[in-house]
């Protein structure tokens, strides 16, 4: 049979330009500067739910209007203009009000702490396990902000779907888009994660499981869980560290892809003969 190891080391290893064109990270390929990177990556992140033919379209409509640099954009970013600019965007759950609701914030953190890495470095701890504290502490925080000038007085309204941004471990969420926010920034550049945000090490990340990941690593008994919560985020992310202490999560990009890109989709066996995981995929040996 083959090593688990190995196989996984392939497959990162096989990872390719046309998987990274099929994913939001992609966005952030588009500027080189740290600060707009960053930027980009919280849009292109909290909005990297569903299908990835209606996220790519929306985040093209988004960054078309920021121009050049995002970074720029946040920064002289007009609440009143922007609602007018976004008042007919609407992606799923989120509409173009909680999209402004998202550039005040950023506009926020960028104004108080000189970058978003600055402002959620005030909840991360080196010393803990993983960033299960520096997460519940990040998204607290979002939600403490001052939006008024997006939402009114009254702040964030009940019929806003602005908080679905900023889910927590506390509340037992897989939080999929922020750690996959925090993977694009932290882990080494490699030609698909940037590596641009150095105060938080790749050790402490903590895998990103959406659907591709909880069926995947179910069928690769990285799992036993049958919720895809933060228990199965760090279950997989803990058997992952076994492979690679230091840089576990490496091995997100390319097994997502797996179904994203490759077509796995755990019904399909067609796509099993050239998957390569299928010598260890429960899936591939049925």
């Amino acid at each position: 049979m083959p090593n688990l190891k190995t196989t996984l080391d392939k497959v990162y290893r096989d990872r390719s330009a046309e998987h990274l064109a099929n994913d939001p990270l992609s966005f952030c390929h588009r500027f080189q500067a740290p600060e707009d990177q960053e930027v980009a990556g919280l849009i292109a992140s909290c909005f990297a739910y569903g299908n990835v033919k209606i996220i790519k379209r929306n985040l093209q409509d988004i960054f078309s209007e920021m121009g050049s640099s995002p970074r720029h954009y946040v920064e002289r970013f007009d609440p009143a203009k922007g609602k007018r600019t976004f008042s007919g965007f609407k992606h799923r759950f989120n509409d173009g009000r909680d999209l402004c609701g998202l550039l005040l914030a950023a506009q926020i953190m960028v104004r108080e702490a000189g970058t978003i890495q600055g402002w959620l470095l005030r909840f991360h701890d080196e010393a803990q396990e993983d960033v299960t504290e520096t997460l519940s502490g990040f998204s607290a925080s979002m939600k403490e902000l001052d939006l008024g000038a997006v939402f009114g007085r009254g702040g964030v309204p009940a019929d806003s779907y602005f908080p679905f941004f900023f889910p927590s471990p506390a509340s037992g969420s897989a939080c999929k888009r922020l750690c996959m926010y925090l993977r694009w920034m932290v882990r080494p550049a490699d030609g698909i994660d940037l590596g641009i945000w150095t105060g938080i090490a790749p050790s402490r990340l903590v895998i990103p499981v959406d659907a591709h990941i909880q069926r995947i690593c179910t069928f690769l008994g990285l799992t036993t869980r049958k919720q895809a919560d933060w228990r199965m985020a760090r279950e997989i992310t803990t058997r992952l560290r076994e492979l690679d202490p230091e840089d576990p999560v490496k091995y997100d990009f390319p097994i997502c892809h797996l179904g994203i890109s490759e077509g796995c989709d755990g019904k399909n066996r067609a796509t099993c003969r050239n998957c390569a995981i299928t010598g260890l995929c429960a899936q591939g040996k049925k």
